[in-house]
């Protein structure tokens, strides 16, 4: 399988949401940025905060788009279009509402599942759906009717905790993603239970 040359992370834009569950997508590229030592840095021409980091000798684009969420197609289309990134060399992290806090699982392909971010980067690649996603539970309020007011909402702290645990575990399965090991990256990630 296709090796992965960039990361993005998914969010809304602005203080006010940067602490979002909305935001847990963002949350896991700041932590691979700090990780390997590289800068997010404001980027006009790919809408975003972008850096280049390197994980285990493997270069990496780290991309956070800036853009709102429903918006986030542009940025991605961007990045691909400037370094030549194909589809399937670009893992989208993002926050999953079918996943409890805690629990994070690696998908190839597949539809938006009502993701608007997922909507949009679908959309802005031609609905090429073949990009490699990173799905962080960040749990269901119950009702489908609150689910705009939830995911915008900030997460308690014993869930913050369970979401930044699962974000570590990520991080030490990425080498074995970029490397197109998927087998052994969804292995470890999909047997880890959060605290």
């Amino acid at each position: 399988m296709s090796q992965v040359r960039a990361i993005i992370g998914l969010g809304n834009p602005g203080a006010d949401y940067e602490a979002t569950r909305h935001n847990a997508g963002a949350w896991l590229v700041e932590a691979v940025a700090r990780r390997t030592g590289a800068e997010l840095r404001p980027d006009r021409k790919f809408l975003g905060l972008y850096a280049r980091g390197q994980i285990e000798g493997q270069d990496v684009h780290l991309l956070n788009p800036t853009t709102f969420m429903n918006r986030s197609g542009g940025a991605v289309a961007a990045l691909c279009q400037f370094y030549k990134l194909a589809p399937n060399e670009l893992l989208v992290a993002h926050d999953e509402l079918d996943l409890d806090p805690g629990t994070a699982r690696y998908k190839t392909g597949g539809g938006h599942g009502g993701h608007n971010g997922l909507r949009d980067i679908i959309s802005a690649l031609g609905n090429e759906r073949g990009f490699h996603r990173l799905r962080l539970g960040i749990g269901h309020p119950g009702d489908a009717k609150q689910v705009t007011h939830y995911v915008l909402g900030r997460p308690g702290k014993a869930e913050h905790a369970a979401i930044e645990d699962a974000i570590d575990e990520c991080l030490a399965t990425l080498p074995q993603a970029l490397s197109g090991d998927w087998a052994r990256a969804m292995n470890r990630l999909h047997s880890f239970k959060g605290a």
